[in-house]
């Protein structure tokens, strides 16, 4: 299941762009079938990160189980991207959205606020879910910071749209 930051890229159209992928696995393989089913397509292991010698990303399998803040109930969707493996299992919009919130929530992390917004403009987002669950996690005051900053770039987005 392929999360965090590479979701973000996905749901932005690469408007936003991360160092790292992480996929939380659905089981528990031991970390020599890891490591050789890594080492099969050019990946060798450094601490818990994986790297090629031909791209700059580096991948991360964190522990499971696959959650956002406190929900530990989020589906994951079959997404069409580019791969020769061809679809691969996502966070949706809406839960990418979340993941970015999320860090801006419980970090005050200002990128992931606005990764998330782009997120928002670009994608179609359940804004009541979104909703629920912040209030949920406490932050209905950062949630309402979201709202004003989608609120914005939808504006500009508008008034570059009238301008050209």
């Amino acid at each position: 299941m392929l999360t965090g930051g590479a979701c973000a890229a996905i749901h932005t159209a690469g408007g936003y762009s991360s160092e790292d992928v992480d996929f939380i696995l659905q089981s528990k393989p031991s970390a020599l079938k890891l490591d050789n089913a890594m080492a099969s397509i050019g990946f060798f292991r450094r601490n818990d990160q994986y790297f090629h010698p031909r791209t700059t990303f580096f991948i991360e399998f964190p522990p499971g189980p696959l959650g956002i803040g406190r929900d530990l109930a989020v589906k994951p969707v079959l997404k069409r991207v580019r791969t020769s493996g061809g679809a691969v299992r996502t966070l949706s919009a809406t839960d990418s959205c979340r993941d970015r919130l999320a860090a801006f929530y419980h970090w005050a992390d200002r990128q992931s606020l606005d990764v998330a917004v782009l997120i928002a403009l670009l994608s179609r987002v359940d804004m009541k879910k979104i909703s629920g669950w912040s209030a949920r996690e406490g932050a209905a005051e950062g949630y309402g910071q979201f709202v004003r900053e989608l609120a914005r770039a939808r504006r500009r987005s508008r008034e570059r749209d009238l301008a050209s």
